[in-house]
């Protein structure tokens, strides 16, 4: 019966495929256009009709926009193509001229989309030839300016003096490299332009120059005679045909179940990564990568040297061509929908700040998700404020440690106001805060984050997220106020006074008792100097002092993390209070959880992992 069953399949399609031969050969070549361009094969519109198209011929897709622009969809990014020449009749080469469509029109503003140049060199890429018509166009940005270099062009309308940010555009042949840019200096963006076009005009705006595209030089296949490839395709196809009749006729039932149960079992596990792939293709203009798992077995030589280990899984150092170093995070323990892995490629995919962790990349393989960042020298702020030696409360000077924490500010103020859509991190703590090799830092993990519009004033949780000992009272209960972006002041706050102090906020270990508590030994001293702690242990002491540089950050860290929403600042505000005098700031009034002992925080069980009730030194209620 099998055996039957089979022979019949296989005339089935041996007459299929004679059919299409039929319609294939009586079909009439439909060359198609958009607007002033004429598309003929390998490039083709989508949705021309089934019998105008070729499909071993279709290479190149193009979409049609209801303005009649011809758009390139290229390394998930997409362009205008304004013209398209063919070599020769056989189309063995495709030339097109381009533009990125988010910089057709000019304007001051970074190109969205990185044209990666080392896409152009890898084999699979039918763009795998950089024509010598163009130059790569390299946007960086210094912290301070670059002088005597005639490669680093000025970007007049992207420099900000006063923030010692300045951006310069850099025009090379050969894509400019990491090793050699100025030591102040690290990548923003990259792009192409023409080489005429760069040469001689360097008077005229870079963004005007960018507007005119560039060229891709696409490779198209000969194409072989049309009666002779569907010969051959035919008689390949009955002889897979006979081969395969032959083997599944005697050897049927073992295979269809091994195909069942490979079949169940695929199911199972493509349940839990449709969400993310349906997330993906919505997401055409992310700027980072995707990689495949081969991709990052090669970046990181078989996951050889691991930099660190947290409750979402390793995070490996990689290394891409041209010596530019990586850290990818491999999501071992990433929620079944993916929401984590979701929340954190939609969040940071979009941000370009100085302060704020760039995104290079990212895997969704199968069961395989993992996030690609830029590499940070130095690590996280933890291990620098938390010192181990009792002798000294931090490794920075106050001046040092003011610098940081305004560069946090500022970058939480970015995820704030400076998007399309207001940022909320959730999460903000001493180990999300990494430090690059200048000791700057940026804001990182954006696995708890939300998206709201800027005109928000408060949002809803459906559970409360973050971290004990950071996490806002009003994501404890409603009844502290309403959730909003002065939940992440208040984390804010707590780092700020953890950075000034040099230790915990809450330190069950602290020898003496008024210090077990941080922010409410602090409050006191600033209201009053004597020091109460040294008269406990009669050592006679009168004076404690604290330098201006740290009762500055004390005092903002208390502002921020008053407990009612209302009476926090914004992250704007706290900017200019880091940016002024400490004569200039009035004294907070006591928080809440002001005495001795920390706060006891309410949660529900489901909310609280075993970790965070086996490390953190606050007292937790857990609710059932």
């Amino acid at each position: 019966m099998a055996y039957a069953v089979v022979t019949l399949l296989s005339f089935f399609f041996i007459f299929s495929h004679i059919l299409a031969f039929v319609l294939h050969v009586t079909a009439e070549q439909c060359p198609s256009s958009c607007g002033n361009i004429t598309i003929e094969p390998p490039v083709t519109v989508r949705g021309s009709p089934s019998n105008c198209v070729n499909p071993r011929q279709s290479k190149y897709e193009l979409t049609c926009d209801s303005s009649n622009h011809a758009i390139l969809n290229l390394f998930s990014s997409d362009y205008y193509v304004t013209d398209i020449s063919y070599s020769s009749d056989t189309y063995q080469y495709i030339t097109m001229k381009v533009i990125d469509v988010d910089m057709a029109n000019p304007s001051c503003r970074l190109p969205l989309h990185s044209l990666p140049a080392s896409k152009f060199m890898s084999p699979d890429n039918p763009y795998n030839e950089f024509p010598s018509s163009n130059i790569w166009v390299s946007f960086v940005n210094c912290s301070n300016e670059v002088k005597n270099n005639t490669m680093y062009r000025p970007v007049p309308c992207l420099r900000k003096a006063d923030n010692k940010i300045f951006v310069y555009a850099i025009a090379s042949k050969e894509a400019y490299r990491v090793g050699n840019l100025a030591s102040s200096c690290s990548f923003l963006a990259m792009t192409a332009m023409r080489y005429d076009a760069a040469t001689n005009d360097s008077g005229t705006d870079i963004f005007k120059l960018l507007a005119e595209g560039f060229t891709l030089l696409a490779r198209g296949s000969r194409v072989t005679p049309f009666l002779l490839e569907m010969f051959i395709v035919t008689l390949g196809t009955i002889i897979n045909l006979v081969v395969a009749h032959t083997l599944f006729g005697r050897f049927v039932v073992g295979p269809l179940i091994i195909c069942g149960f490979l079949s169940y079992k695929f199911r199972k596990m493509i349940a839990s990564v449709d969400n993310v792939e349906r997330f993906l293709r919505m997401q055409k203009d992310l700027v980072p990568t995707r990689y495949s798992y081969t991709d990052l077995i090669a970046l990181t030589s078989h996951f050889k040297e691991k930099l660190g280990h947290g409750g979402f899984g390793s995070v490996f150092k990689g290394r891409l061509p041209g010596n530019r170093l990586l850290a990818i995070k491999m999501l071992e323990h990433s929620k079944a929908n993916g929401e984590d892995f979701i929340n954190e490629v939609s969040t940071i995919g979009r941000i370009h700040h100085v302060n704020v962790v760039r995104l290079i990349g990212f895997c969704s393989d199968g069961s395989h998700k993992a996030l690609v960042y830029e590499y940070m020298a130095n690590g996280s702020l933890d291990k620098f404020i938390f010192s181990s030696n009792n002798g000294s409360n931090h490794r920075f000077s106050l001046e040092k440690l003011t610098e940081i924490a305004l560069g946090i500010a500022r970058g939480i103020d970015y995820l704030h106001q400076g998007c399309d859509m207001q940022i909320l991190h959730f999460d903000i703590k001493p180990h999300n805060i990494l430090l690059d090799h200048n000791f700057m830092p940026k804001i990182s993990d954006f696995g708890l984050a939300k998206l709201y519009p800027r005109d928000y004033n408060f949002v809803t949780l459906s559970v409360a997220r973050g971290t004990i000992g950071y996490i806002a009272p009003e994501l404890i209960s409603r009844s502290f106020g309403l959730i909003s972006h002065k939940s992440d002041v208040y984390s804010f706050g707590m780092l700020l006074l953890e950075m000034a102090g040099g230790r915990k906020n809450a330190d069950q270990r602290a020898e003496i008792t008024s210090r077990v508590y941080y922010p409410s030994w602090i409050f006191d001293k600033l209201n009053n100097p004597i020091d109460h702690d040294a008269q406990e242990i009669g050592t006679g002491v009168a004076k404690l002092v604290i330098s201006d540089a740290e009762k500055k950050l004390c005092m903002i860290g208390l502002w921020c993390i008053q407990m009612r929403p209302f009476d926090r600042p914004s992250m704007s505000k706290v900017i200019e209070m880091l940016e002024g005098d400490v004569e200039d700031l009035q004294m907070p009034p006591k928080p809440f959880f002001s005495d001795s002992r920390p706060p006891i925080l309410s949660l529900p069980c489901s909310n609280i992992s075993q970790e965070e009730l086996n490390t953190s030194s606050d007292d937790i209620v857990c609710l059932v």
